[in-house]
């Protein structure tokens, strides 16, 4: 018995392994100069399908779809000869019907389909005796033909050669890789930014949100969730994924604003303010290029939202909002040493692996989580797709261009998480001031990890994940550039990017703390300790040194503040936020 079953397993792979994507050309027959071509599903097993248009005779499509042609009842008084048969699909085999149209003398059978198309298999003996192609046909796609030609039309079946790579793949290329380097440089200089100055709040739009440091219980809790979310995206796709696609307009409107504010804020127009009044957020008089940046955003998404299934022009509107994305949360989000970005990217490298090469052996269908989840499962009667990913339309002409696979899809996971390693390795550059060695060499391995998924994706022909290629390639190349600069140890721990706490009003009436080198670097301070200096005068009476300019935030602590009480200010060093 298990012999058997083993025996029916590998028989069903194979014929799954068989079937595959090929194109009907359909034509009128008053007009044969403008066609249009449809998705077939065919056994080459039964007949191969040749592979160039061009040595493919036209023949008349002959519409039977109110038959299912499963007995001679079923069979026209006047036979098939120099046509091929369309059928509905019913409850007889595949066998039954190629082998009754083929008696009837028909060069190819069409069966529509209502339901999900499936691969038209038979066995050993039927393959041999059937020597017409045999194709499944949607029944969507049927219903386009006859109002597009009407029902006298001609047709041919050809399966033309997949390429071995689809030009769009270069467009991720540049977007991913384009987004990990201006995000990481974006994040990286945000922060060092904030810890080199002092901010104050002088004004609603001058308060920038404060970044979130990441720690090993949040990745643990957010590794968790994102399983589980994962896990319900497969089992209840239809009902959440209006969710996801709520969340992503959100999301990806809050993105956009953050990435076009600091350009509008440029512009030396629309300086005017909201006047005094006490609504939410309003009373803080935001100006009002702001509230117009904001429509402006909201629009966006919402107009992606509404025509988000528009494949011609949709897509679009998707990468530009998914990009925006990405590089909110890479400035948001922030691993403070690299003992955190060696965690999360390993946990996420086993997630990744397992959810698209384990759960195969899991499901009743064989199919992948990630995969399903990604590209939206074909028996989903939404047939919506998850935005959380970068789309581009394929631009050679292929079967699967046509069929379920029209677009490539880069998720924002490959994005974000290899970037957030990008965006450290930039903030470590300028506390150790290395010229930016380690951001250039993270972000050429992302673009060298990339290139490895799209080698893999070719030669393997399915879905891989990518972050099985983007993670040994990012982590082996900066911890490698952290020893060859002898590194390693304040690389790991991220030495000089703790925040210091915050200092306490009373600090004046607490004695002199005692000075440091003013020559010395200020990266060099101990984390937490901050400095504070007597007056000038004294300062020159007991060291010698001349007076430093008043304008420097370093030589001149003090700032003079309610007549001739003074007040210290504390000196930010890098790596620290007051």
């Amino acid at each position: 018995m298990a012999a058997a079953r083993l025996a029916a397993a590998l028989l069903l792979l194979a014929a799954q392994a068989a079937c595959e994507f090929g194109v009907l050309r359909v034509v009128s027959q008053t007009s044969r100069t403008r066609g249009r071509d449809y998705c077939i599903l065919y056994n080459p097993q039964w007949a191969h399908l040749p592979h160039d248009l061009n040595k493919v005779s036209l023949l008349k499509l002959r519409d039977l779809s109110a038959t299912q042609l499963c007995s001679y009842l079923d069979v026209p008084a006047e036979d098939f000869t120099n046509q091929i048969a369309l059928v509905a699909r019913g409850n007889c085999t595949f066998y039954e019907k190629v082998r009754l149209a083929q008696g009837s003398g028909a060069h190819g059978l069409l069966i529509v389909s209502k339901e999900k198309l499936v691969p038209p298999g038979g066995n050993k003996t039927q393959y041999e005796e059937i020597s017409i192609p045999v194709a499944l046909l949607s029944h969507r796609d049927l219903r386009d033909i006859f109002r597009r030609f009407g029902h006298e039309v001609m047709v041919a079946l050809y399966a033309p050669n997949e390429p071995v790579m689809d030009y769009n793949m270069v467009i991720i290329f540049i977007m991913a890789v384009g987004t990990v380097a201006v995000g990481g440089y974006w994040a990286g200089s945000h922060d060092v930014k904030k810890y080199m100055k002092h901010k104050r709040d002088d004004g609603p739009e001058k308060q920038e949100d404060e970044a979130v440091d990441v720690t090993p219980v949040m990745i643990c809790v957010f590794v968790v969730m994102c399983c589980f979310m994962l896990v319900l995206l497969y089992y209840f796709y239809d009902r959440l994924v209006y969710v996801i696609i709520g969340i992503f307009c959100l999301a990806s409107s809050t993105g956009l604003y953050s990435c076009l504010a600091p350009c509008v804020r440029k512009l030396p127009f629309c300086l005017c303010r909201v006047p005094d009044n006490n609504l939410p957020y309003f009373h803080k008089r935001p100006q009002a290029r702001m509230l117009l940046l904001a429509l402006f955003c909201v629009t966006v998404s919402v107009v992606w939202g509404i025509f988000r299934n528009e494949d011609q022009w949709a897509w679009v509107l998707q990468d530009t909002l998914g990009i925006a994305f990405c590089l909110y949360m890479l400035k948001t989000i922030r691993l403070p040493t690299f003992k955190a970005c060696t965690l999360l990217l390993l946990v996420l490298f086993i997630y990744d692996v397992f959810f698209v090469f384990i759960t195969p052996f899991l499901t009743k269908s064989g199919n992948s989580i990630m995969v399903e989840v990604a590209t939206g499962p074909s028996n989903s009667s939404t047939h919506e797709k998850l935005p959380m990913v970068l789309k581009v339309p394929r631009l050679n002409t292929s079967p699967l261009s046509l069929c379920d696979r029209p677009f490539s899809l880069l998720g924002f996971g490959d994005i974000l998480v290899p970037g957030l390693l990008v965006a450290y390795c930039h903030r470590f550059d300028i506390q150790v001031q290395s010229s930016r060695i380690y951001f250039v060499a993270c972000t050429i391995a992302y673009g060298l990890g990339l290139l490895v998924t799209f080698v893999a994706l070719v030669l393997m022909q399915r879905g891989q994940p990518a972050l099985l290629y983007l993670v040994p390639c990012t982590l082996l190349t900066s911890c490698t550039v952290a020893l060859w600069r002898q590194e390693l140890g304040a690389f790991w721990t991220g030495s000089g990017f703790a925040k210091d706490a915050p200092q306490s009003p009373w600090a004046a009436t607490q004695g002199p703390v005692p000075r440091k080198d003013v020559g010395a670097s200020l990266s060099e301070q101990p984390p937490g300790e901050e400095l504070a200096k007597s007056p000038l005068s004294t300062e020159e009476a007991e060291t010698g040194e001349p007076a430093k300019d008043p304008d420097s935030p370093v030589a001149n602590p003090l700032s003079p503040s309610n007549g001739d009480q003074a007040q210290p200010i504390p000196v930010v060093k890098p790596g620290t936020s007051a």
